[in-house]
């Protein structure tokens, strides 16, 4: 049973995956662009701090309008459609969201909304890696003790590097260092000890 097959069940079974998205930025958006043709999901709620500016990336993610006119979580969860807040507590506490996906990109509230999620009984996906450096192990730990999952998000760079960790040592390999590389763009690829500060300067 493959995830596409378990999400085509749910699906088919009318109990799509609830979920809350915290966070309407770049990652945010990519998401609402994927999850809106996704089957056997339903985006409940999405809180970001300006609603305004959460609609008009709902609009460029090509959403119509009349699926995110919810009034409120229940409406969202009774009718299919999504109810847009600035106070990500409305989402975390609703009882019936499955999956918190916190992608806000600030630490400080990335631990808060997670801390509130597990607590509430609900599984976290972390996008907002910085989070996870700083809290990671805790909150997992948290996550355990209330019988949820903490995870990242599998296609950012720190669940690929764990996966990659993962193939190396299945396959018999000795994993001695494991991160980022070089940044993939050909200018890139020629950078020595000497040059590569001027390149970096621009993202520091």
């Amino acid at each position: 049973m493959n995830l596409y097959r378990m999400l085509a069940a749910r699906a088919e079974e009318n109990r799509p995956v609830r979920v809350g998205l915290i966070g309407a930025g770049k990652f945010g958006t990519m998401y609402l662009a994927q999850v809106r043709t996704t089957a056997g999901v339903h985006l409940a709620g999405l809180a970001d701090l300006d609603p305004s500016g959460a609609q008009a990336r709902l609009a460029t993610a090509g959403w119509e309008p009349e699926r995110w006119d919810a009034q409120s979580m229940s409406d969202a969860l009774s009718n299919g459609t999504t109810f847009i807040t600035d106070d990500a507590e409305q989402v975390i506490n609703c009882a019936e969201i499955d999956v918190i996906v916190e992608a806000t990109g600030i630490p400080t509230a990335g631990i808060r909304h997670c801390r509130g999620a597990i607590a509430a009984g609900h599984h976290v996906i972390m996008v907002t890696v910085e989070a996870d450096v700083i809290a990671g192990p805790l909150l997992a730990q948290e996550a355990e003790k209330e019988g949820v999952v903490y995870s990242l998000a599998w296609g950012d760079q720190p669940a690929l590097v764990a996966e990659h960790v993962d193939w190396a040592r299945t396959c018999g390999f000795d994993v001695v260092a494991a991160g980022k590389g070089t940044r993939y763009h050909p200018d890139y690829h020629a950078l020595t000890p000497d040059t590569v500060w001027d390149v970096l300067q621009q993202y520091l």
